[in-house]
């Protein structure tokens, strides 16, 4: 890797955790060069403007998250493994990748829902793709006799994602000592109604 794209990784990863504490909105190349004690001009060089920096760190997350959370997940047996390896590393992504203030899709999801623009696109295309991707798995848990032939795999993924949705909420803002628990029981009762009946 040239130094160029070394230096750009470093600074979209403190992007980042900056997106996770303060929104998109509060990365700015200013205050990005104030903590990386760079220049102006130097960020500027990467980053054509603030709403490329916010494109291009929803990007950077994308490829932590794919790198933390699916491909692991992609590596274990198909069907219901692969599902419940995707969950669990979900539950890690915040850390594993360090976003002191949450999942920065969550926190970009609230700020841009009603905002137009290229950062609010290229968030609901990774959105999309998440819900696609978890869709597969059941899919593919359908065929190997993992999940019942009747279930939606949409619908399945949809609740997924609300279960982890709940989950963050419950661990950031109520600061609920039993809420990855509840989670995790949650899931487990979405899956027991999934499987075939015996």
């Amino acid at each position: 890797m040239r130094k160029g794209e070394k230096t750009r990784e470093v600074i979209l990863d403190r992007a980042l955790r900056m997106a996770s504490e303060l929104g998109l909105e509060g990365v700015t190349i200013g205050r990005l060069a104030e903590e990386l004690a760079l220049s102006k001009s130097g960020l500027f060089a990467h980053f054509a403007s603030k709403e490329d920096l916010q494109v291009r760190t929803l990007e950077r997350a994308a490829e932590r998250f794919a790198e933390v959370v699916v491909r692991p997940a992609l590596a274990r047996p198909a069907g219901e493994p692969r599902l419940r390896a995707l969950f669990e590393n979900w539950f890690e992504w915040p850390k594993r990748v360090r976003q002191p203030g949450g999942c920065v899709f969550v926190a970009a999801a609230a700020e841009l829902d009603d905002r137009p623009g290229a950062a609010r696109d290229l968030l609901v295309e990774i959105q999309r793709q998440w819900l696609s991707t978890l869709s597969r798995i059941v899919r593919r848990g359908q065929e190997l006799g993992h999940f019942r032939a009747d279930v939606d795999p949409a619908q399945l993924a949809f609740e997924i994602h609300g279960i982890g949705l709940a989950w963050n909420s419950h661990s950031r803002l109520l600061r609920d000592p039993r809420s990855r628990e509840r989670a995790e029981a949650a899931f487990e009762r979405l899956l027991a109604g999934a499987r075939p009946r015996r």
